[in-house]
């Protein structure tokens, strides 16, 4: 796996981390492939001795992958219909949690999905720390590799397993508001 690519899982595993109320997180190309995903709640019950892969939409790493590329072309048509510019980020807060969908300066878009009690504040904020500093190193062949790597794992696996860099200085001094 390519440092960039390395990069990037570190930056999901650290999103997961340091925000507490995330389901599912999904990283989506603007063709609607999955490039990166960390499904917590997925990756526990995938530890346990026998455990299957859960099935069905609840944090479903590929279910909100789907989610989100159909939350972007929907709010890109409306925006386009609305002559409002790019769409910077989509919320949808519902009684039993919250999905948050921003775009990438490639056409990627990040998509978290959170329980309830969440403080979107402080979602919205690491997001943007993401987005910030994963959208200039998300080029082309990125993207296929990280495709790629998707393909070939299997269903479930934590970013852990995958070697980490130093930290954030490695994406040099961009900022969340770069990326827009």
């Amino acid at each position: 796996m390519s440092p960039e690519a390395r990069n990037l899982h570190w930056l999901l595993e650290n999103l997961v981390e340091e925000v507490p109320g995330l389901l599912s997180v999904a990283v989506v190309s603007s063709d609607g492939l999955l490039l990166l995903s960390s499904d917590p709640r997925h990756a526990e019950d995938a530890g346990r001795a026998g455990a299957d892969r859960p099935q069905g939409p609840r944090g479903s790493s590929a279910d909100l992958a789907t989610i989100v590329s159909g939350l972007g072309s929907l709010t890109l048509g409306a925006a386009k219909l609305m002559d409002g510019g790019g769409v910077k980020q989509t919320v949808i807060a519902m009684s039993g949690g919250s999905l948050m969908v921003m775009s990438i300066s490639d056409g990627s878009l990040l998509g978290v999905h959170a329980t309830a009690d969440c403080d979107m504040s402080i979602v919205a904020y690491h997001m943007a720390l993401f987005v910030g500093r994963a959208g200039h190193v998300l080029t082309p062949e990125l993207r296929s590799e990280l495709r790629q790597s998707m393909e070939a794992r299997p269903a479930v696996e934590e970013c852990a397993e995958v070697p980490r860099p130093r930290g954030p200085q490695d994406f040099g001094s961009h900022t969340a508001g770069s990326a827009q």
